[in-house]
């Protein structure tokens, strides 16, 4: 249906009662989606953010967990603790210290608040997903690499992070699918009209202004089926690996 809608014209589209198909498909509609009202720049915005924790988050979520899975130090399983009891803090706890934090930085009204924090794991529940999988990978190798003279870092390029590479890919589809459809945070980081809006939050922002809701509902229509293309063509291109991913980690774990 929603397919069908967003082929409308703006006046079936807001009829109280639409009828179930377009009496002229409006194929123009996808066109004007990336060519009028913002929507194009919006949906780049949201791609260089996808495309910029896709790779990040893994990256930065696997270096700590290898230090908590196979590096030995002081104070290694108390940290390992209070990192996850930071799964038990409401996000809304840290709503406004973060606001905060990120306004005395100069970061409201741009892309860092919704990208650059990603470069510390992108949260706990990727750094213990990592972990536990790095905890069945046979110490062996890395002890025969160690005698061999490998450093920490060499081994865990050349030896680690291949062995990880379902676990990697899993994390990066959930990333991305995670921020393609995130609106709650440009919601609270954007905050004036020249903003670098991603396009499933100025979507929102659309439907919830009257005038505009009615001008361009099929436009929205159109914007939310592509944006629930794309997350479906990357999982029906990975669902094997992603499967894999999860049932190796749930044994591995």
């Amino acid at each position: 249906y929603k397919i069908s809608k967003s082929l409308m014209d703006e006046t079936e589209a807001i009829s109280p009662n639409p009828p179930l198909f377009p009496s002229v498909p409006q194929w123009q509609n996808y066109i004007k989606l990336f060519t009028e009202n913002g929507y194009f720049k919006a949906t780049l915005n949201s791609l260089i953010v996808c495309a910029f924790n896709c790779v990040v988050v893994p990256l930065s979520a696997s270096i700590i967990a290898y230090s908590f899975a196979k590096l030995r130090w002081k104070g290694r399983n108390l940290m390992f603790a209070l990192m996850m009891f930071t799964t038990m803090l409401p996000a809304v706890a840290t709503q406004i210290p973060l606001y905060v934090m990120y306004s005395n930085m100069g970061w409201i009204d741009t892309l860092f608040p919704l990208t650059i924090p990603n470069l510390f794991g992108g949260g706990a529940t990727y750094i213990f997903l990592l972990r536990q999988y790095m905890m069945g990978i046979p110490n062996d190798m890395s002890d025969a690499a160690r005698v061999d003279g490998a450093n920490p870092f060499r081994i865990f390029v050349n030896i680690i992070l291949p062995n990880c590479k379902p676990i990697l890919l899993y994390i990066a589809v959930t990333v991305f699918i995670t921020n393609w459809g995130d609106y709650y945070g440009p919601l609270v980081y954007m905050t004036s009209d020249n903003a670098p809006y991603t396009l499933a939050y100025l979507i929102y922002k659309n439907s919830t202004e009257s005038d505009v809701a009615a001008q361009l509902a099929a436009i929205r229509m159109a914007g939310g089926v592509f944006m629930t293309i794309l997350p479906a063509i990357i999982f029906t291109f990975f669902q094997k690996q992603l499967t894999e991913g999860v049932l190796t980690s749930g044994l591995k774990g």
